[in-house]
């Protein structure tokens, strides 16, 4: 087992480093950037965050081409290389990739473009909000979709079952960004009730608090965030949990296993459990890093918090490349090592898998 946990650690920096290398090519053909940005709004002919001012697709980041560019008409080349180095345009794409590699080993991210921060400082700030969301809305999926599915796999067919399909599918049919507004409107203050707050994480004397009063406040501002992105994220879950049993209890083990005179429950529990639960656990990782990062931009700026889909989204729309990149390593990191968690987790559910006998 030791061996294939070095394996897979071993494997996580190939795979890091071809995931930064095609996204990097890719923001080379991508037109607008800090540097074309910049000219524009120099030239009064800035046209928001996107705004495309000639082709500069062919540098590095998108950003100007010089004087070749539409967008640098009117201007001194010197007042352009100036911007250009400001931005560290006036270096070869290779050396720009090599330095910004040599910068991530050491989670050295750089300053944002347009917060003017270290993106360390920028991402731990956002952090809080994030790992809140994330977290908690992936426990509650998954404390209520994998009973849920075991329910309707034992009442396949009941009413029971077909109630609860018929709210997973209304649940699921629902953005989570519209259930958010219903919620602001029956609870927040909106038309009705006025009992959650719609605004931040906790409130602005949370720090004056007892520990009590913090964990209460905190409760208080994340309920209906996380309600309003629990209601759609556990649905295909739980469909999954159903399926995963239904597959499983209609195998000869189980058969075999009642024909022993075991009870169903220990027929469900100790022997169906753990194999039809291997499926569920291999959506973790993708189902968490959606959740964390990317899964909850519009619910934040319905709540008025400051996560780190609001910032991504920013980054990418100014065309921020130090946020976005160090989002990217950060979030893809975390993903790889959360697949080499769900891999090790496969062992607990189930001891017969012995990864130390594989190859990667």
């Amino acid at each position: 087992m030791l061996a294939y946990i070095v394996r897979r650690l071993l494997l996580v920096i190939p795979t890091l480093f071809a995931i930064m290398v095609i996204n990097f090519a890719v923001i080379q053909a991508t037109p607008g950037g800090p540097v074309e940005q910049i000219i524009a709004e120099l030239r009064g002919t800035a046209v928001g965050a996107t705004a495309k001012i000639g082709g500069g697709a062919g540098d590095a980041g998108g950003g100007a081409r010089g004087d070749q560019s539409r967008g640098t008409r009117g201007l001194e080349p010197r007042i352009i290389a100036q911007i250009r180095a400001q931005f560290g345009f006036d270096k070869p794409p290779l050396e720009r990739f090599e330095l910004m590699m040599r910068q991530y080993l050491t989670f050295d991210f750089g300053r944002s473009y347009t917060h003017d921060r270290p993106v360390v400082e920028l991402i731990e700030e956002k952090l809080p909000v994030s790992i809140s969301l994330g977290l908690w809305t992936t426990f509650l999926s998954y404390l209520i979709s994998i009973p849920l599915g075991i329910r309707k796999a034992v009442k396949d067919g009941s009413r029971f079952d077909v109630a609860t399909s018929a709210a997973i599918i209304v649940g699921y049919s629902i953005p989570s960004f519209l259930f958010a507004i219903l919620l602001v409107v029956l609870f927040a203050g909106g038309s009705y009730w006025s009992l959650f707050p719609l605004r931040g994480l906790v409130s602005e004397d949370w720090a004056k608090l007892d520990l009590l009063h913090k964990v209460t406040d905190y409760l208080w501002h994340i309920t209906l965030p996380i309600a309003a992105l629990t209601i759609g994220s556990f649905a295909t879950l739980t469909i999954l949990t159903k399926n995963s049993f239904l597959e499983e209890i209609g195998k000869h083990y189980v058969v075999t296993a009642r024909a022993k005179g075991l009870s169903e429950r220990r027929v469900l529990y100790g022997h169906v459990f753990r194999n039809a639960m291997l499926l569920v656990i291999a959506g973790f990782p993708a189902a968490f890093v959606s959740i964390l990062f990317t899964g909850a931009l519009l619910v934040e700026v319905i709540f008025s918090l400051d996560g780190l889909g609001l910032l991504g989204y920013e980054a990418a729309i100014n065309r921020d490349y130090p946020i976005m990149f160090s989002t990217l390593y950060v979030f893809t990191l975390v993903g790889l090592l959360l697949k080499l968690l769900s891999d090790l987790t496969y062992t607990l559910v189930d001891p017969r898998i012995d990864f130390g006998t594989r190859g990667t």
